[in-house]
This record gives structure tokens, sequence and C-alpha cells, in this order.
């Protein structure tokens, strides 16, 4: 890959760490405010150049489509293994064999919190967040989740990625982030629900 000035290392760098301590990439203003530019304009030059470089790829439409692509950095200490989880089959569990489709080498370190498998993304319901077809969403066991969170949750036998929002301790409102979904409300009162872990980070490989 081309080199690349240290403006733009500035904004890779701003872009990544967003990723790692959010599961999600950074909007033009986020970029901004990040590193003091005072025109979202800004951003967007610097992002296309990282663009025409081969650094990120920018999905058209979406406020958050930044990702960073894979490259030959991403192969060095890949000492682990994980699962890449697919379509998970209705009323089994999530890591069991059948649902497992295939499993990927990622360095330990690679993002800020430590992860236990990727889910590979079905369908645009969060492209808004970034999160497109095809994706592997390093997910995180754990019930420690707080509003905000890209969660990964289980209602009755489906498996599902969206935005946490615990409206009350009996409702829970599941969000997307694209208008052409609606939210899901789960009544725990009435609705198997589970929250199976959340997102940590994100891979487009390609």
């Amino acid at each position: 890959m081309k080199e690349i000035t240290s403006q733009q290392q500035r904004v890779l760098d701003c872009i990544q760490i967003y990723l790692n301590k959010t599961g999600f990439p950074p909007t033009r203003a986020d970029i901004c405010r990040e590193l003091g530019f005072k025109s979202p304009n800004s951003a967007e030059t610097h992002l296309r150049a990282l663009e025409k470089k081969g650094f990120i790829s920018i999905e058209s439409g979406a406020s958050r489509g930044i990702s960073i692509i894979g490259n030959s950095d991403l192969s060095s200490n890949m000492d682990n293994n994980y699962p890449v989880i697919g379509l998970v089959a209705a009323g089994s569990p999530t890591l069991a064999e059948e649902n497992i489709e295939n499993k990927i080498s990622c360095p330990d370190d690679f993002f800020s919190s430590s992860f236990d498998y990727f889910l590979k993304v079905k369908g645009l319901s969060m492209k808004d967040a970034g999160i497109m077809e095809d994706d592997l969403v390093a997910v995180k066991k754990t019930h420690d989740v707080k509003n905000g969170d890209i969660v990964i949750a289980r209602i009755d036998d489906e498996v599902t990625i969206k935005f946490l929002n615990r409206k009350s301790p009996k409702i829970v409102e599941l969000e997307p982030a694209n208008d052409d979904f609606q939210n899901i409300i789960v009544d725990l009162e009435h609705e198997d629900f589970t929250i199976e872990g959340k997102s940590v980070g994100l891979l487009r490989r390609n």
C-alpha cells in the first residue's frame, strides 16, 4: 500500500481507536471532534485519500460506513483461532458445532477488549452503524451491557444484532441502524430474552 501523510495516519488511528472502544466506526463529526478539525470536509478529504490508498473502505450513504481493510500487519501474532458463527440454527446454542462456518486467526490484542468469537452478519439492519452483510462482528460473551451498546441478543430462537435500549425493568427495545427496519420491543415477562454478548470490534474481509 502507498505511504500516507501524518494527518492521514492520525485519521486512521482515530478510526481504529473508535472501533476498539465502541465496536463501531466514527462519523465524520466524531473524527472532527477527536482531531480538532473545523469542518467535516477536512475529515472527508483525509478519508477519501485513505480509501484511494487502500487503507479503508467507505460505504456510500452510511454515516458510520467506514471500515479498515485487513492488511499484512494483521498477520503478525496470529496465535488464536476464533470460530466464525453463521446463521444460528433455531433452538441451538450459538457456539454449537453446526453453527460454526470456519475458524480464523486474529491477534490477541487486535481489539481493545478480549472476545470469544466472530458472528457473520446477515442483512442490512445495522448498515448505518457501519455493519454490513457478511461483516464479522467480534463478540465478547458478557451480560455486562448498557444502553447504546451493540448487543447480540436471543429472542426465543432468533439471534439478532442491535443497539440495546432498556426502557424499564420489564421492557427492552432493540434498535436497528437502518430506517428501513423497525425497533424490536421485547416484553421480558412473556418472551424468552437473553443477551449473549456485545460487539467489541468489526472485521471486513475483502
